[in-house]
């Protein structure tokens, strides 16, 4: 029995490897073929390059090789948390049309396109599912009414620039910090405010009360 689990760990971890492996070659692709194009430097700059393939959700199923196959052709790997559940299907939709080619950018869009693949229907099926699953958990203000008060402004005044406010439960006190680092990162590669040198009146990112918010409310270990 244990030989038998043993064998499986094993086969898991090699499959987890390999999708990784698969998911970092895709994306080396799409950054080779961005250096060709004209075009490259703004698909380039549509989300910031921070979310690395290890840390998808479920990545060994195939919702996540299909985000790793697709997704990355146009921009940097995409977060499923980057929306809520209930506003991935019109994002969704909207780029798998521009991946067709189409879009609000007619001969542009054809053009920017150039060399890309779109999902299948039931690919398109899969990988919405996927996102679905693994979405933003929005933050309940009824459940969290701090928010409005001075202990929560600068977890909602930094959070909601990008994305929906997240519930604290996601995380555990443990893991929030590293998330908000990444967070920073994200947002100083998007020029939002980071609390570096500023003009007077800017509001500024305070690291330690977002934590601070955050951990107080964690998921527990």
């Amino acid at each position: 029995m244990r030989a038998s689990a043993a064998v499986f760990a094993a086969a898991f971890l090699l499959a987890a490897r390999a999708v990784a492996q698969d998911a970092e070659e895709l994306a080396a692709q799409a950054k080779r073929r961005w250096a060709e194009s004209p075009y490259g430097p703004m698909l380039e700059r549509i989300l910031p390059p921070t979310f690395e393939s290890t840390r998808l959700p479920g990545r060994e199923s195939r919702g996540a090789r299909l985000l790793a196959r697709y997704c990355v052709q146009c921009h940097n790997l995409p977060n499923p948390a980057m929306h809520q559940a209930a506003k991935w299907p019109v994002i969704f939709e909207r780029m798998v049309v521009r991946m067709r080619g189409k879009g609000n950018m007619g001969e542009l869009m054809r053009e920017m396109m150039a060399g890309v693949q779109a999902p299948t229907v039931d690919e398109a099926s899969v990988l919405l599912a996927y996102l679905r699953e693994y979405s933003q958990t929005p933050l309940d203000p009824k459940k969290y009414p701090e928010i409005l008060l001075p202990e929560g402004r600068s977890f909602k005044l930094a959070c909601e620039q990008c994305h929906e406010l997240p519930d604290p439960m996601r995380h555990t006190a443990s893991e929030w910090p590293e998330v908000v680092a990444r967070m920073q990162r994200n947002m100083e590669w998007m020029n939002r405010v980071v609390g570096n040198q500023h003009p007077p009146g800017e509001p500024q990112l305070r690291i330690e009360e977002i934590n601070a918010f955050l951990v107080k409310r964690a998921r527990k270990e």
